[in-house]
């Protein structure tokens, strides 16, 4: 990673929802100036599965107060289940990637992108990594996590007021047993992914 050093940025970017039966699937990228990131840092940082929803949101929000300070920024971007279908997981994750890239007005030339698990970031991008459990191994990676939970998480439990017969609020669109119950008991809604329940 001594390439990195080279840069006066550094950007995390991480995804959820790439399993789900339903909903989007949402990165999130937090962006924060190399001088600034020890700052940064929130205490004991975990990735966002190993918290409960009451810390990651605590954590969004102290995120919130960092930015107005102007100490970081940081944006998600989602892709719907209807692209997912039509289009398939990469190419919505290649497109929300470059979207999220657009939104933080990163410039490939002077940032360097750590990105988890099969993420990659535009080839323009020369100063990019992509490490398994990133999100455990570096808090700027764990710090993408969290944004993109929280916010897809809010998302589908406003969706579950829509469609309440599914429990979207509870599993997140995720295949529990309560979930495949539901779909069997009233079919499928109009934001579940189709390719990812067969014919």
């Amino acid at each position: 990673m001594s390439h990195f050093a080279k840069t006066k940025w550094l950007l995390g970017i991480d995804e959820v929802g790439r399993g789900p039966l339903a909903g989007p699937i949402t990165l999130g990228g937090v962006l924060v100036k190399r001088s600034n990131f020890l700052k940064v840092i929130p205490n004991k940082l975990k990735d966002s599965k190993k918290l409960t929803s009451d810390e990651r949101v605590s954590h969004l929000r102290n995120f919130h107060k960092l930015r107005k300070d102007g100490k970081l920024s940081f944006a998600v971007s989602s892709v719907s289940n209807l692209k997912i279908d039509s289009h398939g997981l990469t190419w919505s994750v290649n497109f929300a990637i470059a979207n999220l890239l657009k939104k933080l007005n990163c410039d490939p030339r002077n940032i360097s992108v750590l990105l988890d698990g099969k993420l990659y970031a535009p080839k323009d991008f020369i100063y990019q990594q992509t490490f398994i459990r990133g999100d455990e191994r570096f808090p700027i990676i764990a710090m993408a996590s969290i944004v993109a939970k929280v916010h897809r998480d809010r998302y589908m439990t406003r969706l579950s007021a829509l469609y309440p017969e599914y429990g979207f609020e509870s599993h997140k669109g995720y295949g529990t047993r309560a979930h495949y119950a539901a779909i069997k008991k009233f079919g499928l809604s109009p934001i579940h992914r189709k390719t990812f329940l067969g014919p």
